[in-house]
C-alpha cells in the first residue's frame, strides 16, 4: 500500500512567490522545502492527529501544505522502507514518520519500536535526508475511550514537535551546506 493519501482535501500548488511568509518569529528558507510524510495506517484516527498538527504547524513555519506530500502504510514495520525509497528520489528534503506501535501480533510492541527508529536513522545517515520520527509505543494502551482520546491529543503534541523538528533541522542543514559551499566550514 505504497500510495499517496488520497483522502486529504485538494489544495492548490503555490509558486515559492505566492507562498505566505512564515509567522512572525520564523526563519524563512532561501530554496523551496518538500517533505513526506509517512504514517501508519494501525489506529488511523489517533495518528491522524499528528499529521493533522505536522501539516498546520509546518505551514506556519513557512513550507507550504502543497509541498508535503503524504503517504500511508499499513504498520509503522513497514515506515523505513517506504521512507528509504523517498529518500532515493532526492524529491525530499526531509521524511516525517507517524505511527502507533502497541502490543499484539507477531511482534513484541518495544521490538518493532526499536527496530523502526534504529532503521530510519540507518536510512538517514546514509541518505543525508533527514528523517524525523513521531513513532510511539507506550508501555500501557488498551482501546476504551479513555486511552484513545489521550493518545490523540499526545499525537497533536507530537505532530507540532515533529513539525518544530524538521523545520529547524531543514533550516540548520540549509545554513550549514551553504557554509560547506562556500569554503567556510
Amino acid at each position: 500500500m505504497n500510495q499517496m493519501l488520497q483522502d486529504a482535501p485538494e489544495v492548490k500548488t503555490s509558486q515559492p512567490t505566492d507562498r505566505p511568509p512564515p509567522a512572525a518569529g520564523y526563519r524563512r528558507f532561501a530554496k523551496p522545502q518538500r517533505v513526506a510524510f509517512v504514517q501508519s495506517s494501525w489506529h488511523r484516527e489517533v495518528v491522524e492527529e499528528c499529521r493533522i498538527a505536522f501539516l498546520s504547524e509546518i505551514e506556519a513555519r513557512g513550507i507550504a501544505r502543497a509541498h508535503v506530500d503524504l503517504f500511508e502504510v499499513p504498520g509503522s514495520f513497514e515506515i523505513p522502507l517506504h521512507a528509504q525509497i523517498l529518500a532515493k528520489t532526492r524529491r525530499y528534503t526531509a521524511i516525517v514518520a507517524a505511527g502507533l506501535v502497541v502490543d499484539g501480533g507477531i511482534y513484541r510492541h518495544e521490538f518493532v519500536a526499536d527496530t523502526v527508529i534504529k532503521a530510519l536513522m540507518d536510512v538517514q545517515l546514509r541518505t543525508e535526508v533527514p528523517i524525523f520520527s513521531a513513532v510511539l509505543t507506550p508501555q500501557q494502551f488498551h482501546e476504551s475511550a479513555v486511552h484513545l482520546e489521550f493518545f490523540r491529543k499526545h499525537f497533536v503534541v507530537k505532530g507540532i514537535e515533529v513539525a518544530e523538528a524538521c523545520a529547524n533541522t531543514l533550516l540548520s542543514l540549509e545554513r550549514l551546506r551553504g557554509q560547506v559551499a562556500a569554503g567556510i566550514v
